[in-house]
């Protein structure tokens, strides 16, 4: 069954079918999903649906754009809540460039530290990183990130970035955009990387896959994703989704969690 390493069910596109759509999960072949938080708000939710769910486990951090509203305050609830059973990653953290707020010098601080929360609680990272390719890797470097281990969430960069993080024995998060017409240079991504270090993620309620583009997206979706795999790796789809939902769990560390 596909394991889908990369949700916002917390968010208010979700409103009106929410429990109706998580429960159909398992009837439609989905096993299981992380819930990323991306604010504080938002880590509070997916702490809650986590509780609510049994196929639902968590990330908490907060997305580079929203790094402005931290506080040691926030950064000790973060680390109290780590520990939960069910939260799985310190995330979405990282940079995003396309955004000018909040400035630079304030993402890459709190990118680091959120780095650090993570070895603190022992938890790999879900990174995202937007228009700050050396940026986001020079930090990681730095901060010897391989130590941490995790994914390069809705992973946009091409074959030479791919390499740097696989060296580093990072997963890459593949979602709808290897469906687009346009993803010419993820394709040579696919292609190029192993399968053992690849996982797949929707972003939902965002990036839904062709032939839905531009519609909210969902883990019901994640079969496109699966099939343009396979067709790139030459591999069935059956095992597609048996090595990345292996991947999923081995990146989440869920043995531990069972």
């Amino acid at each position: 069954m596909i394991f889908d390493t990369h949700t916002h069910y917390d968010d208010e596109a979700f409103d009106e079918d929410r429990e109706q759509l998580l429960n159909c999960f398992e009837e439609n072949g989905i096993e299981a999903v992380t819930n990323v938080g991306a604010s504080m708000k938002s880590s509070r939710q997916t702490l809650e649906l986590t509780k609510q769910y049994p196929h639902v486990y968590g990330a908490i951090g907060v997305h580079p754009n929203e790094t402005g509203e931290l506080n040691e305050e926030n950064i000790n609830w973060l680390r109290e809540n780590a520990s939960m059973k069910k939260i799985v990653a310190i995330g979405e953290i990282g940079l995003d460039y396309y955004w000018d707020e909040p400035d630079h010098d304030t993402q890459k601080t709190w990118f680091i530290r959120q780095l650090n929360l993570a070895r603190e609680t022992s938890l790999p990272v879900i990174i995202h990183s937007r228009d700050a390719a050396k940026d986001t890797l020079d930090i990681m470097k730095e901060e010897q990130a391989s130590d941490i281990g995790g994914v390069i969430h809705c992973f946009s960069y091409g074959k030479e970035m791919a390499r740097e993080y696989l060296s580093m024995g990072f997963y890459l998060g593949i979602g709808g955009v290897l469906t687009f017409k346009n993803a010419k240079k993820l394709k040579e991504v696919v292609d190029y990387m192993p399968m053992d270090q690849m996982v797949l993620e929707t972003d939902c309620p965002y990036l839904a896959p062709d032939p839905n583009r531009g519609k909210r997206n969902s883990s019901l979706y994640l079969p496109y994703v699966v099939d343009a795999v396979s067709q790139i790796k030459k591999i069935s789809k059956d095992e597609v989704i048996e090595i990345t939902n292996r991947n999923a769990k081995r990146l989440y560390r869920l043995t531990r969690h069972d």
